[in-house]
């Protein structure tokens, strides 16, 4: 669908048919979100668990593709370090150290972007985090959201 902008005061501006704002749910006082890839309506009850777990695996499988072993195991070292350091040692950071300090790639790719159980758990706790630009994973984000 195409909107013509036009002036609007001193801004330019967009009309919205009727059919979107319904559709969308969205009301005069409401807002939308603008972003490169277009406008839309503000995400609404955030992430199911699947979709939260799908935006963390995309993330796990940028760092593999990204990144090798030995330097995902020393951001995943550093972290939990400084998050020992910190006090903000979680239940699964044990696993994780183990996972990291072990030389078994075979152990660090089935539980990174993996897809059982165990990697489920494991990845909401991801102490791979930092390795991958900012705006790498804010558009990682996105397309999670829709």
């Amino acid at each position: 669908m195409k909107l013509t902008v036009r002036r609007v005061g001193n801004s330019l501006g967009v009309i919205l048919p009727k059919d979107a704002l319904e559709a969308w749910a969205i009301g005069e006082g409401d807002y939308l979100e603008l972003t490169e890839r277009g406008i839309r309506p503000p995400a609404r009850g955030g992430l199911s668990h699947q979709a939260l777990d799908e935006l963390k695996r995309s993330i796990a499988l940028a760092v593999v593709r990204g990144f090798t072993p030995r330097e995902i195991r020393a951001q995943m070292l550093a972290n939990l370090h400084r998050w020992k350091k910190q006090g903000t040692w979680g239940p699964a950071y044990d696993e994780w150290q183990s996972i990291a300090q072990s030389e078994d790639d075979a152990v660090l790719f089935s539980v990174v972007p993996g897809r059982d159980e165990n990697a489920v758990r494991l990845r909401q706790s991801m102490p791979f985090v930092g390795l991958l630009p900012q705006e790498e994973v804010r558009k990682l984000h996105e397309e999670a959201g829709g």
